[in-house]
């Protein structure tokens, strides 16, 4: 399938990478493995939607760095780090510049597969919800000034009296404002108008 995620698996381990790739296989999940973090960043540009599964000390360079470069260039899919023991200090250092989860070796697999697919969903939600705020802000673009005015004042909870005092014009007047910002916004309700406002002003 064209649009499934692909589970991107960096470890300089071949047996752990060989051993993920069937665990994964196994769950019906695709997956690329990587040798190195070089080597999955020598892909970055092209790396299919998903996320990275990774050794959190390796050679070269750690996990940790690779995810500071991958967010530099702008990559920013979920990443899971497997961690010893001793480097769990690592690994929180690791959830704090936005690693999703880490996982301690010995991993249940259970565990594993269960971190990857809520990353999985969590990352296909928020690319839902980018849409759906880009196509939000396309119409909020086609609103007049004073039409925007209006749905300021609506999304503020006024009444149409109210906006209409303070933008000094008459409530009818108001009302073909609010009519029009309904239609332009495909809104069927004042709730769900309010709920595209909030969306749209969102990061």
């Amino acid at each position: 399938m064209p649009n499934e995620p692909v589970i991107h698996v960096v470890d300089d381990d071949a047996a752990i990478r060989d051993s993920l790739a069937f665990l994964l296989d196994t769950a019906n999940l695709a997956s690329r493995t990587y040798e190195s973090a070089a080597a999955l960043l020598a892909h970055a540009a092209n790396l299919e939607p998903g996320c990275i599964v990774t050794d959190v000390r390796m050679p070269d360079m750690s996990g940790l760095e690779m995810v500071r470069r991958l967010a530099e260039l702008g990559v920013h899919h979920p990443v899971i780090v497997m961690t010893g023991h001793a480097d769990v200090p690592l690994a929180i250092e690791a959830v704090r510049a936005g690693v999703k989860d880490f996982i301690e070796k010995p991993f249940d697999d259970d565990a594993l597969l269960a971190s990857i697919r809520l990353a999985v969903s969590e990352r296909a939600q928020a690319a839902g919800n980018s849409a759906q705020r880009a196509e939000v802000r396309s119409r909020l673009d086609t609103l007049s000034a004073r039409e925007r005015q209006v749905l300021e004042g609506l999304v503020a909870g006024h009444a149409n009296k109210v906006i209409a005092y303070d933008l000094e014009i008459s409530p009818r007047t108001v009302e073909v404002y609010r009519a029009n910002v309904m239609t332009k916004m495909q809104a069927r309700s004042l709730s769900e108008l309010v709920r595209m406002a909030i969306l749209a002003q969102r990061n």
